[in-house]
């Protein structure tokens, strides 16, 4: 009986250790330093742009579908990113974003529904950032973790991936491809 419950609470530690290890563990940014197309963040969200995504839910059931339209504009090096979400039940939501650059050429985030900042981090063809924002739950508002990961996939395409946590457990996943309005 011993030697099984050594057995056992070996297994247990070792899937408790590849656990935090995997938990811990988060790609780089710097790992798409030579992909191609690059990234230019004041290129990109220059102009009209169109966006087409879903939600999830943490058991990855679509719950609502968005088109949205957004419109960049770019002063003195500050961006301002106005975005206009239209979900297939009709509710309409508006974000603005603020992009500031700092000293060392990187910039962060803010938005209306942004709690504080996000940094915006920016190798090869990705961007990634890592934010909280308020989203309405249960007639109240809630503040969730949300890491973006953005992958431009052509010159003028970029599919972003968005996963949301409480607590850090994920409760919903977010799937959207931008588009440069053809001009």
């Amino acid at each position: 009986m011993r030697h099984l419950f050594r057995s056992v609470t070996g297994k247990l530690t070792f899937l408790l250790c590849v656990l935090l290890l995997t938990a811990c563990s988060t790609s780089d940014v710097s790992l798409y330093a030579k992909n191609e197309p690059k990234f230019d963040l004041q290129s990109f969200f220059t102009g009209p742009l169109t966006a087409h995504g879903i939600l999830k839910n943490r058991s990855g059931e679509v719950t609502r579908y968005f088109n949205a339209t957004l419109e960049g504009r770019w002063k003195g090096g500050v961006g301002i990113l106005a975005e206009k979400f239209v979900f297939d039940d009709g509710e309409i939501q508006h974000r603005t974003w603020i992009m500031t650059p700092n000293e060392q050429g990187e910039y962060s985030a803010t938005a209306n529904d942004v709690v504080g900042s996000g940094d915006i981090k920016m190798s090869g063809n990705a961007l990634f950032m890592n934010y909280v924002l308020q989203v309405p739950y249960d007639g109240d508002l809630i503040e969730v973790n949300v890491d973006d990961r953005m992958y431009m996939v052509k010159e003028g395409v970029v599919i972003n991936e968005s996963v949301m946590k409480k607590f850090g457990v994920e409760v919903g996943y977010l799937s959207i491809v931008i588009e440069k309005a053809s001009q």
